[in-house]
């Protein structure tokens, strides 16, 4: 017998155990109220999170925002969206895209809490590319729109008819490390993102 033959039979001498199937997945439960620990969450990735009482409070929030990174009073809204009825007598609101140094704002459509996550689902008035164009953008989360996981969006979606064309996920402003292992910010999207969580 060759040694390749002994190598073989060795082989299929050997009796092999069945590895145990795993458990059903089970996710960590998210405790406590889901505003509160998806701010936190958010908030330590590098975006600033204002929890502000309603809708009303909003146009002095985007004020306040552009103040402070010395931006012009200018945002980007898009056509469609539902942010077209909001009143901001302090900024000049345009319909077209944003570019690479403008400012945007946006509904989103989830909130994850597990994560502090946002999901964008791409629809009308809500278009995918808008939020890859601005330097900064703003995103409006409201009560109804927190959840607490990932499968918690994707079951309100099916619910709705099914996934949309796009589902973004966005946690903080786009990064990359890819380059010397240096932190830079803006890689494929907003350098700056702050996030209004309403809590009515």
């Amino acid at each position: 017998m060759s040694g390749r033959d002994t190598i073989l039979a060795a082989i299929r001498a050997r009796k092999l155990k069945q590895a145990p199937l795993p458990g059903p997945y089970k996710a960590p439960a998210v405790a406590g109220d889901l505003a509160q620990t998806f701010a936190k969450k958010l908030a330590a990735q590098q975006t600033d999170v204002r929890v502000l009482d309603s809708m009303a409070d909003v146009p002095d929030a985007i004020a306040d925002i552009l103040r402070g990174r010395n931006m012009a009073a200018t945002i980007h809204i898009p056509p469609d969206s539902e942010l077209a009825a909001l009143a901001l007598p302090n900024v000049e609101v345009r319909r077209e895209p944003p570019g690479q140094f403008d400012a945007a704002v946006t509904f989103a459509s989830f909130a994850i809490a597990e994560t502090g996550t946002l999901a964008y689902a791409a629809g009308n008035g809500n278009p995918a590319s808008w939020h890859f164009r601005p330097l900064l953008e703003i995103a409006i989360v409201r009560p109804g729109a927190i959840v607490a996981e990932l499968e918690d969006v994707l079951a309100q979606l099916n619910a709705k008819g099914g996934l949309p064309s796009t589902l973004n996920l966005v946690s903080g402003p786009s990064r990359t490390g890819d380059i010397e292992q240096t932190m830079e910010l803006g890689a494929h999207g907003p350098k700056s993102l702050a996030v209004l969580v309403l809590k009515s």
